[in-house]
């Protein structure tokens, strides 16, 4: 067993009847292939919620902060996680983040860059345009629905693939292939509360 099998294990056992999640859609993640998965921020429990809803381990670009708390600094990397400098552009987590895409695995982002106060969805940056517009990848939108309170039910959204092979031809900026991503966010966020 891998460590990242292993705390999966531990965290869904701790997680799953806490808040009793409810994934709907996981089917629509493809068993393989480089997947960009973006979803809503609300919780700083987000990462790990979609790490034990996700049934393919999911590689996640994290504030470059919590890698320097000192336990976190040791265990994120084995749990695929990279850091990225937040409000610039950090080239190097960008070359890492389109390598896990190229070796053709799963990156998970959250587009709006920080958790919402309110829960209600903020701009996407363009990073995940990016990305989706620079790799071979489909984009998988992702919803949580919460609140995060204890014995309340939270919902984890996987919506259908995205295809990006059209909006790469059509040459469209990253800002409006995040506004694409986002929309699809949004509509899952509508059609599921």
């Amino acid at each position: 067993m891998t460590f990242y099998s292993f705390a999966r294990f531990i965290v869904s056992v701790a997680l799953k009847p806490l808040y009793r999640i409810k994934v709907v859609g996981e089917e629509n993640i493809p068993k393989d292939g480089p997947v960009l998965l973006c979803s809503n921020h609300i919780d700083n429990l987000d990462p790990p919620v979609v790490g034990i809803t996700s049934p393919r381990t999911v590689h996640f670009m994290a504030k470059e902060e919590v890698f320097r708390v000192p336990i976190l600094k040791t265990i994120l990397p084995k749990l695929h996680a990279f850091p990225v400098k937040r409000g610039m552009s950090d080239r190097e987590a960008l070359r890492t983040a389109i390598k896990v895409l190229k070796e053709g695995h799963l990156l998970g982002l959250f587009p709006e860059g920080t958790r919402s106060k309110t829960g209600e969805l903020q701009k996407g940056l363009a990073g995940a345009g990016f990305f989706a517009l620079r790799s071979e990848a489909v984009v998988v939108p992702c919803a949580i629905i919460g609140p995060y309170k204890a014995f309340q039910p939270l919902k984890v959204v996987y919506g259908k693939p995205i295809d990006f092979a059209e909006y790469r031809k059509e040459k469209v900026s990253a800002e409006e292939a995040t506004l694409i991503i986002m929309n699809s966010i949004k509509e899952l966020l509508e059609k599921n509360k």
